[in-house]
């Protein structure tokens, strides 16, 4: 049985997020891994995120030829980990992966669950800050759905690059600040069909596309690539697509300057 802590802790944690958001997520700890449950819709982008995190690394890493484990000797932090639905996969393609979430019993969660398999992945109740005060560093650093929760994107953009290593690769999930967007990933999605909790996003907290590269270039990183994902009711699946009004990804290189000309 997994086991989580009784109760929140008593101070928020420190750094750049919101504790009321974190409290939300610590809420619903134990639904982490009930795909049909409160995260359900994680459970069901899992493939379609994890398709552009492989397609990405190996491009950039040059890991094509790889094999079933592309990201052997790849040290990954997943930042806002949850209940470890990235973490794992990443772990199982061959990744050394370090996983923070500021929510304690999320991590309890992810832990218990990671352990049996015999996934050895380093889960930290921490925030970025934590990890940059270390001088911590990241072959590739990946946050996925985080970046509409934070309260000041710029800095938490900022403070994710840090942690990638010169020639190294961030990337992010989020939601672009459209009126398609709140009419699906809220009236829709928390309202109308209830796959989220309502209150689980804030429209005034989405982040367009142009926002965030601009973030990334403040942060020194290189040109982003862009990527949606969009929902087909038909089949109940999720693909990639070139239509980044409602879900998007990026990917961003950290230029190596002893690799310039």
């Amino acid at each position: 049985m997994i086991e989580i802590p009784s109760k929140l802790p008593e101070t928020a944690p420190s750094g750049n997020i919101d504790a009321a958001e974190v409290a939300r997520f610590q809420a619903l700890a134990k639904a982490w891994w009930d795909p049909t449950g409160k995260f359900r819709p994680l459970h069901q982008i899992g493939p379609v995120r994890l398709a552009f995190i492989r397609e990405e690394l190996e491009r950039h890493f040059g890991l094509e030829a790889r094999g079933l484990r592309p990201f052997e000797g790849l040290s990954v932090l997943d930042v806002g980990c949850g209940g470890g639905l990235v973490s794992e996969p990443l772990a199982r393609l061959g990744g050394r992966v370090t996983a923070i979430d500021p929510g304690e019993q999320n991590i309890a969660i992810a832990r218990a669950h990671a352990e049996p398999q015999g996934l050895a992945i380093d889960y930290r109740t921490a925030t970025v800050e934590d990890l940059a005060a270390e001088g911590a560093e990241f072959d590739a650093v990946i946050s996925l759905e985080v970046v509409e929760h934070v309260p000041d994107v710029a800095a938490f953009v900022t403070a994710c690059a840090g942690l990638v290593r010169p020639g190294g690769l961030l990337i992010l999930s989020t939601i672009n600040r459209t009126m398609k967007a709140y009419a699906l990933a809220i009236v829709g999605a928390e309202y109308v069909l209830g796959w989220l909790p309502r209150g689980t996003h804030q429209w005034e907290r989405f982040v367009t596309p142009d926002e965030l590269g601009s973030h990334m270039a403040q942060a020194d990183l290189a040109a982003p690539r862009f990527k949606g994902f969009v929902y087909s009711p038909l089949s109940d699946t999720w693909r990639l697509s070139s239509d980044t009004s409602v879900n998007y990804l990026v990917s961003a290189a950290r230029p190596n300057p002893h690799l310039s000309s």
